[in-house]
């Protein structure tokens, strides 16, 4: 029994049955993450294979510098320690936009650790990059949210198109509005607006396709790829270039 200012606490401590029940509950759980992660290893190594990838359960050398471009990569917790891992990696090549483009998809895990302390929150994420044959200008395209709407308030306003659905529901940004306009025209706006795609970004003459908020299942990661295909297809022919040599 404890005194503090008058009031009597009395804490009794917690019965074996009920220990051994946490204990139980934990080894349990953490069992079962492992098998989730293994069954997750598992079926990105058959997706690797099926697309005639290399895959790599620990990242590859080289995922920061493709990630480096990219602001869900850049984005930092407020904190002081950074613990950063790419993790289950597919890189292969693919033929898209017009020539042999390099393919990296995969899981990000963005850690912090706090202050004086060993613990570790973690944000999870999948993406997929892929290297283009040529650079292009940057280019933005993801949901428009409300801090968007009150950023155009003040002054800080996207590109506007033709289409008031896809001007109100998504935000793009390049410093080359040309150039925007013409990967924008009316089929790929019909198409974005039929997919609803989370964010794609042009960046260094790569594009990656993520919103940085989950991780995909594996089968997502198909079905992203697939429409990766599709927003290549739709690339204005005018603006495919000659492999960069």
């Amino acid at each position: 029994m404890q005194s503090v200012a008058g009031i009597h606490w009395h804490f009794e401590p917690l019965p074996w049955p009920a220990i051994v029940a946490v204990l139980g509950i934990a080894v349990v759980s953490g069992h079962l993450l492992d098998r989730a992660a293994q069954r997750r290893h598992k079926e990105l190594a058959a997706l690797a294979q099926r697309l005639g990838c290399r895959f790599f359960p620990e990242g590859e050398q080289g995922d920061d510098d493709a990630c480096e471009p990219f602001r869900i990569f850049r984005r930092r917790f407020e904190i002081l320690d950074h613990v950063d891992v790419a993790m289950d990696t597919l890189v292969g090549d693919i033929d898209l936009f017009g020539g042999r483009c390099r393919l990296r998809c995969g899981d990000y895990h963005k850690g912090r650790r706090g202050r004086g302390t060993s613990n570790i929150t973690t944000r999870r994420f999948s993406y997929l990059i892929v290297q283009l044959p040529w650079r292009t200008p940057r280019l933005s395209i993801r949901r428009e949210g409300v801090l968007d709407k009150l950023a155009a308030v003040i002054g800080f306003d996207d590109i506007d198109f033709e289409s008031a659905e896809f001007s109100r529901l998504f935000y793009v940004q390049s410093a080359d509005t040309k150039f925007a306009r013409e990967v924008l025209h009316p089929r790929m706006i019909q198409f974005l607006l039929a997919e609803r795609p989370p964010m794609l970004d042009l960046e260094a003459g790569a594009l990656c396709l993520s919103n940085g908020k989950r991780r995909w299942r594996p089968a997502e990661f198909e079905q992203h790829l697939a429409f990766v295909r599709r927003f290549a297809a739709l690339w204005p022919p005018h603006l495919l270039r000659a492999p960069a040599t």
